[in-house]
């Protein structure tokens, strides 16, 4: 059984001030519509965050119901999940504005063990599982966390240091296509016959249908991108042959 949810902030606040909007605020707004049993309590905090972030609300009050949040069962990667649908309907810098004050919400990490731990305790996203399924494609290991599987297919990808994955091109009869966006660490882009680029946290790079490619983390730096799938029909990757040392040397050069 959910429990009732009691609010006496406006009282407390505005009580002598304004005490009709603090009626409204503790009895009418926590005491009714918060307590309304139609949508459970997680859904509605998860609601709230997006609608507040939706408006550029990134104060204490969006703080508050972050923590309410969490409160009520919210995890750190459903909320990550819930921000990063919201960003592409109510604009990316709301969503990094967010984010600075989730990871202050869910920062009760437990002490870091290994470096690929303090690592991921750095980021918000999840690093997730070690990508076996396309180990054949990297060099050095990577890690794989979807984070949206409906709509558009999203997925945070960690490259140790070193690594990267092989030459590759992304096929499409209509559409298609990549988009990455650097979560975390350093890394490196690069497309065939064209200098590499560095990534930090925050670069954005959108990768054409048929453009052969690459991307990998610096040699002593983690690296953490979101791989967004651009929709398309018949789309598939073509893997070629593996990044050498000497291409790989001279892109971070």
């Amino acid at each position: 059984m959910e429990k009732k949810i009691v609010q006496t902030a406006g009282r407390d606040s505005l009580g002598e001030f304004a005490p009709e909007f603090a009626h409204f605020n503790d009895d009418v707004l926590f005491g009714e519509n918060w307590n309304n049993k139609d949508i459970d309590l997680k859904t509605r905090c998860i609601i709230t965050v997006v609608s507040l972030m939706s408006q550029g609300i990134c104060d204490g009050s969006l703080k508050h119901h972050l923590q309410n949040a969490k409160n009520n069962g919210v995890t750190k990667a459903e909320i990550a999940a819930a921000i990063t649908h919201t960003a592409f309907y109510a604009g990316w810098p709301k969503a990094w504005a967010v984010f600075n004050l989730a990871k202050e919400v869910w920062q009760d990490i437990k002490p870091a063990a290994t470096e690929l731990e303090a690592y991921a305790n750095s980021i918000f996203f999840p690093v997730g599982a070690p990508n076996d399924a396309y180990a054949k494609y990297f060099k050095g290991q990577s890690y794989l966390a979807p984070v949206s599987k409906e709509q558009v297919f999203i997925a945070n990808v960690t490259f140790e240091p070193k690594c990267r994955n092989n030459w590759h091109i992304h096929q499409a009869e209509k559409g298609g296509g990549q988009i990455l966006i650097c979560v975390g660490g350093e890394g490196y882009y690069q497309e065939w016959g064209k200098p590499a680029v560095k990534m930090c946290a925050g670069d954005v790079v959108n990768i054409p249908v048929g453009v052969k490619h690459w991307h990998g983390a610096g040699k002593d730096k983690w690296f953490s991108h979101l791989a967004i799938e651009v929709p398309a029909k018949n789309g598939r990757t073509e893997w070629c042959e593996p990044v050498s040392e000497a291409e790989y040397n001279a892109a971070l050069k």
